[in-house]
């Protein structure tokens, strides 16, 4: 079974809603990941992937688009202080 653990384009971001909270990646990389499921469906087990996509063109594309938070966390998986 393969799982979304995170976004291609939102390493990081801080969301205001309820409950308040901020996720940050520490990464650029896409992330995706296996879960192992027995032949009972327990689990087994499960791997994360690291993958590398041209972040810099899409902080490029957010800084000409007015995010300059949004490039910040795409080059860096963290959201700017």
């Amino acid at each position: 079974m393969l799982f979304n653990p995170g976004s291609v384009g939102d390493p990081a971001y801080s969301d205001d809603n309820a409950p308040a909270h901020v996720s940050e990646q520490g990464s650029p990389l896409a992330r995706y990941g296996f879960v192992d499921l027995g032949p009972d469906e327990a689990l087994r087990g499960f791997e994360f992937m690291a993958v590398p996509y041209d972040h810099e063109s899409a902080a490029r594309r957010a800084e000409a688009g007015g995010r300059p938070a949004w490039a910040y966390a795409l080059r860096t998986g963290f959201m700017p202080d």
